[in-house]
């Protein structure tokens, strides 16, 4: 097994390449998958992809190292509520039997990723991490686990969350919280915090959603990456609500290569979504000088402000174009008690007995909204999402500011501070813009863990976040690091 030392002194493609040189000796036959003792925990999509496709990895051994680690770790870290062994297993054996007999569908083909439990799964349950549905097997697929099925991904199983998605922390769960793997006494984010397993190297990636903030501040708070698109552009069918009119769905992965590929797969390309399929592994590299405007309305602990602006002189290192933008402030709008209230009141009326107390509180607090109000204010979002991507974009590529406000909480603090214990206030907004965001590694607080910086985008913008994205993590190395204990 290869030491962080090696991994830190030598970037991934070079341990690639010294891998390869490492099994020379090893015959391989062009119909049959090579059998190697290297650990392949770590390495990102782009790459293990590559090596399924050229047959010097199994899909089947990726599953079943995968399913090994979830085994060990999971009793720790509280990440799956479901581990569907059995089904990845004999969707691993067919992936590899297609891929000998040469029909080898994309980087997607072979790879073992995982669920976040509010996205439908046929014939697998599917629990929003609450009581109330601890027992529910959808007939139906979701929309996005679709496509996942299609680009031959292979399904490790269902991750935890906070309970309905109503939280920040995933402490809030019928099944326990979520450990954070970079240290198990601190929260792993939420609401998709079960996706942390990614950064522990559970699986290669995960399918999250993300209402206020529940993709990116995962992300942040366990050094990954996590790409909330603009709305619309993945499918939300099949996904139990938490606000219909903001929610999203996206990747939560290593790299921002890992989450082009991934959009590849997810993204919608019927025409209301007015989108144009593209490859978004083409967008690296196409802005030649970029324009970084940098939000000065963002709300940061002197600790994490330190870390944001270390990111901010890398981009002017580079020689990046950099400008303050003011973001207007979010109008105050009843959208979110409606669509809340519409979907849990019926719930809470037969089965509030099945709910934690703390979601019940944070739902009781919710107050009746008068429809001609509500379809006011859907409309004025509507609008707003056309005009503040104009009027923000205008003289920038993207805008920046740090993914969380202040160090990750315990999960203690989190106890005691109620759901929303970690502040949205830098990534909700977005969501009511509709504007594609991803938040990627970008250093790390006094007391180990990471931080993460948020680059945000224009209307369809998804290839301007990604190449700027990649350009940073091209110029530092916080996505290769992954927590020593694990």
């Amino acid at each position: 097994m290869y030491t962080q030392e090696f991994l830190n002194s030598h970037s991934r493609r070079k341990f690639l390449k010294s891998s390869f040189l490492a099994t020379a000796g090893i015959a391989f036959n062009k119909f049959s998958f090579a059998q190697n003792p290297i650990n392949y925990t770590y390495l990102s999509i782009a790459e293990i992809s590559e090596l399924v496709r050229r047959k010097k990895v199994s899909p089947v051994e990726l599953t079943k190292a995968c399913l090994k680690r979830i085994e060990l770790l999971n009793p720790t870290l509280n990440a799956f509520i479901t581990v569907t062994a059995e089904q990845a297993l004999k969707e691993a054996k067919i992936a590899e039997a297609a891929i000998n007999n040469g029909k080898w569908k994309g980087p997607l083909h072979g790879i073992p990723i995982a669920l976040k439990d509010n996205i439908d799964t046929a014939g697998v349950r599917t629990t929003a991490a609450s009581g109330v549905y601890k027992d529910r097997v959808p007939t139906e697929d979701a929309e996005v686990v679709k496509k996942l099925k299609n680009a031959g991904a292979i399904l490790l199983g269902k991750l935890n969350l906070h309970e309905f998605a109503l939280g920040t922390t995933s402490v809030t769960s019928y099944f326990g919280s979520v450990h954070n793997p970079w240290n198990i006494e601190y929260i792993a984010g939420g609401s998709s915090g079960g996706s942390a397993a990614v950064v522990a190297g559970l699986c290669y990636a995960a399918i999250g959603t993300d209402t206020g903030g529940s993709i990116r501040l995962p992300a942040s708070c366990c050094s990954l990456t996590g790409f909330k698109p603009t709305y619309g552009l993945i499918s939300i069918r099949g996904i139990i609500p938490v606000i219909r009119s903001i929610d999203h769905a996206g990747p939560i992965c290593r790299t921002v290569e890992d989450a082009a590929i991934l959009l590849n797969a997810i993204a919608s390309t019927t025409p209301e979504q007015n989108f144009c399929k593209t490859d978004y592994r083409t967008s690296f590299n196409k802005i030649k000088v970029p324009r970084i405007g940098i939000m000065k309305n963002y709300k940061a602990s002197e600790e994490v402000n330190a870390v944001f602006r270390n990111a901010v002189s890398t981009f002017q290192s580079l020689d990046y174009k950099t400008k303050d933008i003011e973001l207007p402030v979010v109008p105050s709008s009843v959208i979110a008690d409606a669509e809340i209230e519409e979907y849990h009141r019926p719930l809470m009326n037969r089965y509030k007995n099945l709910y934690d107390p703390v979601t019940i509180d944070d739902i009781d607090t919710i107050k009746k909204v008068d429809l001609i109000e509500y379809i006011r204010d859907k409309n004025k979002m509507e609008e707003d999402r056309t005009t503040i991507s104009e009027r923000l974009f205008k003289d920038i590529d993207v805008l920046i500011m740090p993914t969380i406000t202040s160090v990750t909480p315990s999960i203690e603090e989190a106890k005691a501070q109620g759901p929303f214990a970690l502040d949205p206030f830098n990534t909700d907004k977005f969501n009511h813009y509709g504007l594609p965001a991803i938040s990627i590694p970008c250093g790390f607080s006094k007391n180990g863990l990471p931080l993460g910086l948020q680059i945000v985008g224009p209307r369809w913008g998804e290839s301007k976040v990604l190449d700027i994205a990649y350009k940073y993590q091209q110029a530092t190395g916080w996505h290769l690091k992954h927590p020593d204990a694990f």
